[in-house]
């Protein structure tokens, strides 16, 4: 049988009621001690003197009767009469004064005890109180992520009193469910609109076949079209599968920590790409990072072809790669339509694309991916629209440690696609 479990405001009452309880016991402690150590002076009477000349030969005169002088002895036995009552008096005077002592300090004991009992107790029921109320800001958090849940993340902590900890716990907890209810909102959009983006390839597929199937002529040139139209959107949807695949692959963050030189990179990707008429200028300088060599190559392959995808037909496109206090850079930017500056945080949503592109022009995952693995090498990604139109994307690494600058400019060469 388990034993129960005390509440935190038990705790907390029995805490304060038993640091009350034992500071009171000290005080009475304290206070006991100094009183029956003080004690009370005994106020003596004074002794009266001998009459002169009896000394003790002469009292053992008077006691034997040998002494002629009858006067002077009943003097002597009137002096020690006087000093016999006068300390019999003495004697009772300090029993009193004894008694009184003692029955004072009973007395102090027991209304302290008393009283120290009763303020135990209200103080017991203070501390109740007084825990409840310090406490209240735990219990808003608890009804509040009581009733969050996946598809309502809306309910907040009402913060109140000083800016204590407490406080600061439930700034922190409304700051956490906000950050929550972004993630799902963005994890929602993000399968709407994958969902959309698969289902409009099937879409087209089927109702290619749908066509071809429902003509009872179909000639094998038909035929032959229907498989080139699936085939094509069938890569159509391989890509997109692949791109959601490695966003997927990014939220379990670097699996690969090789150090990287992204001029290397940028030139194996140069030499790869489709640029076709556009013109490159490269300008490519060491810049070693720690990270995946993979995942290197598709955010610079990424951003070229966003750069030559969104250019015009004999744009220009510019790619430099530098060190620059401790962090790897790398920018291209390219030639095309204006852009407006209000607009440029959205191009690194998923599926977002600005000035009325279509899904023929791609998904809108590009900049997403270079996002997504410019973060996991704990990176940073800017872009800023180009005065006389396109767009210069800058991403920042931290440069691998122990790696100098070393300059391998080609800036002004044109290269062709």
């Amino acid at each position: 049988m388990t034993r129960p479990q005390l509440t935190v405001r038990t705790r907390l009452t029995l805490l304060y009621t038993g640091l009350f309880a034992v500071c009171g016991a000290i005080v009475v402690a304290v206070s006991y001690t100094l009183v029956a150590r003080q004690g009370m002076p005994v106020q003596g009477r004074p002794q009266p003197s001998p009459p002169s000349g009896m000394t003790s030969s002469f009292a053992k005169q008077c006691r034997s009767g040998r002494l002629p002088d009858v006067g002077k002895c009943l003097q002597y036995f009137q002096y020690i009469h006087v000093a016999h009552v006068q300390h019999q008096a003495a004697l009772n005077q300090l029993q009193g004064e004894h008694h009184l002592r003692d029955l004072t300090l009973s007395h102090l004991l027991q209304y302290s005890l008393i009283t120290v009992a009763v303020v135990i107790a209200f103080a017991a029921v203070l501390g109740w109180i007084a825990a409840g109320q310090a406490l209240r800001p735990v219990h808003q958090i608890t009804t509040a992520a009581r009733a969050a849940s996946q598809r309502n993340l809306s309910a907040r902590v009402a913060p109140t009193g000083p800016r204590d900890e407490l406080r600061e716990l439930a700034e922190t907890f409304n700051a956490m469910l906000g950050r929550l209810q972004a993630a799902f909102e963005t994890q929602q959009r993000f399968i709407a609109n994958a969902s959309h983006e698969l289902r409009t390839p099937l879409a087209v597929m089927r109702a290619t076949a749908d066509v071809v199937l429902d003509d009872p002529d179909a000639t094998p040139a038909d035929l032959r079209g229907m498989a080139e139209d699936i085939r094509a959107m069938t890569g159509h949807a391989e890509h997109l599968i692949s791109a959601l695949l490695m966003l997927a692959r990014n939220e379990r963050g670097l699996t690969v920590r090789e150090q990287t030189d992204l001029a290397a990179v940028a030139e194996d990707v140069l030499d790869t790409a489709a640029l076709d008429d556009r013109r490159v200028h490269a300008t490519l300088e060491h810049a070693a990072i720690t990270g995946d060599p993979v995942l290197t190559e598709h955010l610079i392959a990424n951003l070229v072809d966003n750069a030559a995808r969104y250019n015009s037909a004999v744009g220009d496109i510019w790619i430099t790669t530098s060190t620059l206090a401790g962090s790897s850079q790398l920018t291209v930017a390219n030639t095309g339509p204006a852009i407006n500056p209000a607009d440029v945080d959205r191009i690194f949503q998923p599926f977002e694309r600005l000035n009325g592109r279509t899904s023929g022009d791609g998904f809108g995952l590009g900049l997403t991916i270079v996002a997504s693995i410019a973060e996991i090498h704990g990176g940073t990604v800017t872009a800023c629209p180009r005065d006389n139109g396109g767009l210069s994307v800058t991403v920042s690494i931290p440069a691998a440690e122990g790696t100098g600058i070393q300059a391998n400019e080609r800036q002004g060469v044109p290269r062709p696609g």
